[in-house]
């Protein structure tokens, strides 16, 4: 080595130096690449995408390959250096040659490879898989050796190696990664995080209450069963008879009756008629996550299902519609006049609102931060909050609103003024 001229110890240096900045981009690359792109262009027959994905599945040992030969060229660079050294300046150029050999390496082989593969991770990982994957074969017994003594040494510093698949993302991963991509619009991310959060939401905190089904008694006329068919404005409407809670029929589908109701005799239609084309009702327990009951509604075929509870007891129905709105809004105008009567924006921000109002509908529709862990509607969280039946006129704090009772009746609390105690909090 001391008798090869300089030009050619200058000359290998310098491919010494080229070969780190080559692995040290390599590590970064090969470590920044998106995980599920990769996998989507190793579905699509990329080869560069099938190695790099061949070679990540074992991260310890392609990481391994790659630092003994970034290592071995940084030594090797480091003698080559202290020879060129001796040779201009003696011994005394020692120290000289380390320290600007130092700032060569870090500047040209470290952070600028590392900062392009950071900022360009397929255009640098995807030519180094070429020689990466066969440099691992031929170094395989050595890698081995090197991750068997390093795991070890961890082991023996009570470090768990575990090796799976660190692809997999949590709920609150993918939600943070919807909200902060932008390509995505902002009605889709909304839709999308509505997905996610389906597993958190219950089938009791979107059901229509038992008090507000429309259902028909069919102990009454037929003339006023047959009046109130046609003036429905559900296509599926419960039959009972004497109540809900007494004998449920059927759910009767007003396209199946659609016959009956347009039969010119309407005198000989009989109840058995109608009786015959419902369909028997299909129950849900109100703890069902909306995520299982969207499965099992196409599971059965279903679009809706009356909910009980632990005892078996009626509390409210479930339309497919219903859990829909969850995930792309309202989807009935008729809904959201109703609601706008439910709801009454006055003149200074505050709301009026009805107290069978569900607290989830007030907090998505208003951004208001209202409790939804206890009680599903405003009555239910101001008797809770009031451990009492409160008079006309009762005033309660909650997180940051003033909550007013304006009116009442026997078993319930009927209206409740809302104001938010923020004074840049408005509603429009």
């Amino acid at each position: 080595m001391n008798e090869l001229p300089l030009s050619i110890l200058f000359g290998i240096l310098f491919f010494l130096l080229m070969m780190s900045a080559v692995f040290s981009g390599s590590e970064t690359g090969m470590m920044a690449l998106n995980r599920y792109r990769l996998k989507a262009l190793a579905q699509e027959g990329h080869k560069p995408a099938q190695r790099a994905m061949r070679l990540l599945a074992h991260p310890d040992r392609l990481l391994g390959v790659i630092l003994l030969g970034n290592n071995f060229v940084n030594i090797l660079a480091s003698s080559i250096a202290t020879i060129i050294a001796m040779r201009l300046a003696g011994e005394a150029g020692i120290a000289i040659g380390a320290g600007l050999l130092t700032l060569v390496v870090l500047i040209f082989s470290e952070v600028a490879p590392k900062t392009l593969a950071a900022m360009y991770p397929e255009k640098i990982a995807f030519p180094a898989t070429y020689f990466l994957e066969p440099l691992l074969k031929v170094l395989s017994p050595l890698v081995l050796m090197v991750n068997f003594v390093a795991n070890n040494f961890l082991k023996l510093l009570g470090v768990e190696i575990k090796k799976g698949d660190d692809s997999h993302l949590t709920p609150e991963e993918l939600e943070a990664i919807i909200e902060n991509t932008p390509q995505i619009p902002k009605q889709y991310r909304q839709m999308l995080k509505s997905i996610l959060r389906l597993e958190q939401i219950t089938v009791e905190d979107v059901l229509i209450p038992k008090s507000d089904i429309y259902a028909i008694d069919v102990d009454q006329p037929m003339e006023k069963i047959m009046a109130a068919l046609e003036k429905s404005p559900y296509t599926r409407i419960p039959l009972y008879r004497g109540s809900l809670d007494n004998e449920l029929l059927g759910i009767l589908n007003i396209r199946k009756a659609l016959p009956l109701l347009l039969h010119k005799d309407k005198e000989a239609i009989s109840l058995r008629d109608l009786i015959k084309v419902a369909r028997p009702a299909y129950y849900v327990p109100n703890t069902t996550p909306l995520n299982k009951q969207l499965s099992n509604f196409r599971k059965h075929r279903r679009r809706m299902a009356l909910v009980v509870d632990e005892y078996g007891d009626l509390i409210g129905l479930l339309t497919i519609e219903d859990l829909l709105e969850e995930i792309v809004g309202e989807l009935s105008l008729d809904k959201q006049h109703q609601q706008r009567e439910d709801i009454v924006v006055e003149g200074d921000g505050c709301l009026l609102v009805k107290g069978s109002t569900f607290i989830r509908d007030l907090n998505k529709e208003y951004e208001l931060n209202l409790p939804t862990d206890g009680p599903k509607t405003i009555n239910g969280l101001v008797q809770e909050i009031t451990e009492t039946l409160p008079n006309a006129g009762t005033s309660i704090r909650i997180n940051d609103y003033v909550l007013e009772v304006v009116e009442c009746s026997d078993n319930a609390v009927e209206k409740i003024r809302l104001c938010s105690l923020n004074p840049e909090r408005t509603h429009d």
